[in-house]
């Protein structure tokens, strides 16, 4: 079994805060060092920004969902994340009062939450339910997931010696004060839904025709196994394959037309996101003189060469924890013709590619906690189970 990653994640952080933090990776001469070809790009929808909010996973996911609408032909919604989010705080808290908050509780989820709510709760567009309740233009979550993370704290202290059914009202109660009550039923495009019934009738997918997939390397092979991560707080399963199946099973995907949500550590001096790119050098970061750091974005590098035994050190030793949720949306090549995956973030436009990534195949093989992707895409060698 893999060690569980460390709980304190990018995934938790304030995503202003997360940017800050990586902005000392930023090299005047990247982009101009990179010539990047497009082999594959996927269409999918506009780049958004999660604010000081750990929400990735449900901005990935629902962008996943809504490439998925215009791979099948339909006219894409904007689905509302924050809908998502809410209803997984909700089924978290459930889980965290009956652990007797002996769970990760926060702002943190993982990509297969976006599915299971889907299918559970349905969805709403983007137009109906902002999360904005409180009089900012963007997410911030920081008070309010204190105020929440508090009264289930004092939920579970259970000074009358038996729970009651009225916190769950109470905590429900918290949610609409700082994100807005959602509606039984609502207007969109002259016509009335439920959320369930705009997830049927509109947004159109099949929540069981997708799968998690991940590379624990310790675990047996080709068939379900839990994925050990604290944002895991519905413990899942996913389906585990070999460490380069999972860029395999990517790279079948983009040919066929499908998108991939994408699960991974971005803690690494190696992630730039201002630079808009990611790898994994030859030499060691720790051990690179001062002008080699300086220079590590500068054009293309020398790259390690993965192993699935230093993918499984990694999460060992906690340098791979699950930070970061995004959406692998093309392919490119640079000037050397390596191969990078174009990879769309929720940080808004304000780095080097306008809100994508072009992260390379040794990064994900090395990195990657999990990926969502549709059945269909997934080769039949790999699924065997």
């Amino acid at each position: 079994m893999l060690a569980i990653a460390s709980a304190t994640t990018f995934a938790t952080y304030a995503q202003d805060d997360l940017v800050k933090s990586l902005e000392g990776n930023k090299s005047m001469e990247a982009k101009e060092g990179f010539q990047f070809t497009t082999i594959i790009d996927l269409e999918n929808t506009s780049v958004k920004n999660q604010g000081s909010s750990g929400t990735c996973w449900s901005y990935s996911g629902n962008s996943f969902l809504e490439s998925e609408m215009i791979r099948e032909g339909k006219e894409p919604v904007d689905i509302s994340e924050i809908y998502t989010a809410r209803c997984v705080y909700i089924e978290k808290a459930i889980n965290y009062v009956r652990m007797h908050g002996s769970l990760n509780y926060g702002d943190g989820g993982a990509l297969h939450d976006v599915v299971n709510i889907y299918k559970k709760y349905g969805a709403l567009p983007q137009e109906v339910y902002t999360g904005l309740n409180y009089g900012t233009d963007y997410n911030r979550f920081g008070e309010m997931q204190s105020m929440l993370k508090g009264m289930l704290d004092a939920v579970i202290e259970n000074k009358n010696k038996k729970l009651t059914p009225n916190w769950i009202k109470a905590f429900t109660a918290a949610l609409d004060s700082y994100l807005g009550e959602v509606p039984e039923s609502f207007e969109y495009k002259g016509k009335t839904y439920t959320p369930q019934t705009f997830a049927k009738e509109v947004v159109g997918l099949d929540a069981d025709d997708y799968i998690e997939i991940s590379s624990l390397p310790n675990e047996p092979m080709y068939e379900k196994v839990f994925l050990p991560v604290p944002d895991n707080w519905s413990f899942d399963y996913v389906y585990n394959v070999q460490m380069r199946d999972l860029t395999a099973t990517i790279d079948n995907a983009l040919k066929e037309g499908y998108t991939v949500g994408w699960a991974t550590d971005v803690s690494e001096k190696y992630f730039s996101w201002k630079n808009g790119v990611a790898y994994v050098p030859a030499v060691d970061y720790a051990y690179m003189s001062p002008e080699e750091r300086a220079s590590i974005f500068n054009g293309p590098q020398a790259e390690l060469e993965i192993t699935p035994e230093m993918r499984q050190e990694a999460f060992d030793n906690y340098t791979t924890t699950d930070d970061h949720g995004m959406q692998i949306v093309g392919l490119a090549k640079d000037q050397n013709g390596k191969e990078y995956y174009k990879v769309k973030n929720s940080w808004g436009e304000t780095n080097d590619y306008q809100g994508y990534l072009y992260v390379t195949k040794s990064f994900v093989q090395y990195k990657t906690t999990a990926i969502l992707v549709n059945k269909n895409a997934v080769p039949k060698k790999i699924m065997k189970g």
